[in-house]
C-alpha cells in the first residue's frame, strides 16, 4: 500500500452512498406521508370530538358511529405519532449515567445496550401486531354502524411496528458505529 492511499475501493465507497441516500430519501418520504396522516388525523379527531359533545350535551342528537371514526383515526394517529417519535428519536428516554459518569465510553455503551433492548421488543411487538393483524382479517370483524373493517385500526399496530423495528435498526448501527469509532 502507498502512502496517503486508502484500502477502501472507492467504486464500493460510492455504491454505499448510493444506497444510503436512496434510503435516505425513502425514509423521507414515508416521514412526510407520516407528517400528513398525523397532521389530518389529528385535526378529525380533534373536531370530531368537539361535534359529538357540541351535538349531545347542546344539541340533544346522538351521532351514531361517530366513535367508530374516531377509534380508527384515533389508532393510526397514535402509532405513526410513535413512529415519527422513534425516527427522531424523541421519545422518552433515561440518560442520567452522562450526567453521572465521567467516563466517556459508558454513555455510548449503555445507549447501545438500551438501543440493542429496543430492536428485540420491536420484534415481539411486529410479532404480536402481525397475529392480532392476521387474526382480525381471519375473524372478518366490523364496527357495528359503518361496518368499518377491525383490521383497519388493528393494522396500524403492525405498520407502526414494522417503522419501530425498521428505525431501532437503523438506531443500533449509528451507536454501533459510534461506540466503535471512539476506540
Amino acid at each position: 500500500m502507498t502512502k496517503g492511499r486508502s484500502m477502501i475501493n472507492p467504486a464500493r465507497g460510492n455504491n454505499m452512498k448510493a444506497i444510503v441516500d436512496l434510503f435516505a430519501s425513502i425514509d423521507n418520504v414515508i416521514a412526510s406521508f407520516m407528517k400528513f396522516a398525523v397532521t389530518v388525523m389529528g385535526i378529525f379527531v380533534a373536531f370530531a370530538m368537539v361535534i359529538g359533545i357540541v351535538a349531545r350535551a347542546l344539541l340533544g342528537i346522538q351521532v351514531f358511529g361517530l366513535e367508530e371514526l374516531v377509534l380508527t383515526a384515533a389508532m393510526w394517529l397514535y402509532m405513526l405519532g410513535a413512529a415519527l417519535a422513534s425516527r427522531e428519536r424523541s421519545h422518552l428516554s433515561a440518560d442520567f449515567i452522562e450526567a453521572f459518569s465521567k467516563n466517556k465510553t459508558l454513555p455510548h455503551v449503555t445507549r447501545l445496550i438500551a438501543t440493542g433492548l429496543s430492536v428485540v421488543l420491536a420484534v415481539f411487538f411486529v410479532t404480536w401486531s402481525y397475529s392480532l393483524f392476521a387474526w382480525g382479517v381471519e375473524k372478518g370483524q366490523v364496527t357495528p354502524v359503518f361496518s368499518i373493517p377491525q383490521y383497519i385500526s388493528q393494522g396500524s399496530l403492525f405498520v407502526a411496528s414494522i417503522l419501530l423495528l425498521l428505525y431501532a435498526l437503523r438506531d443500533l448501527i449509528h451507536d454501533a458505529g459510534k461506540l466503535f469509532n471512539k476506540r
